[in-house]
C-alpha cells in the first residue's frame, strides 16, 4: 500500500457531467492504495452545478447528503484532512453520487 508523507498533497479533481458515468472507476482507481497524512489537502475544482459534501460512511453508501459534515458548492473546494480514518466525499446534486461522483480516502 502506498503511503504519502508530504505535508500537503493536492489532488485536483475536475468534475464534468460529460464523463459522469465513468467517474466511479476513476475515483476508485485514483484513491486505491493511497494513504494520506493528517494535514494533507484535497483540492476539488468543479462546475457550478456540483458540490463537495463530506459525509459519514453510511451516507456515502446511500448517497445521502442530508447530514453532511461539511458542504461547499463554490467550484473550488479545499479540504484539509484533520483526523485519521476514512473520509467520505460526495456530490449532493441529484443522481451525481449514485453515478459515481464520490470519493473515499484513508488518512493514517
Amino acid at each position: 500500500m502506498a503511503s504519502f508523507s508530504m505535508e500537503t498533497i493536492v489532488c485536483v479533481l475536475v468534475i464534468l457531467c460529460s464523463v459522469m458515468p465513468s467517474l466511479a472507476k476513476v475515483y476508485t482507481t485514483w484513491a486505491n492504495g493511497k494513504t494520506f497524512s493528517v494535514g494533507d489537502q484535497l483540492v476539488f475544482i468543479y462546475a457550478s452545478d456540483h458540490s463537495v459534501d463530506e459525509v459519514s460512511s453510511s451516507d456515502y453508501s446511500t448517497c445521502s447528503a442530508g447530514n453532511s459534515i461539511t458542504s461547499d458548492s463554490s467550484g473550488a473546494t479545499t479540504i484539509t484532512l484533520k483526523t485519521p480514518g476514512t473520509h467520505y466525499f460526495i456530490c449532493s446534486m441529484m443522481g451525481h453520487c449514485s453515478s459515481g461522483m464520490k470519493l473515499a480516502v484513508t488518512v493514517a
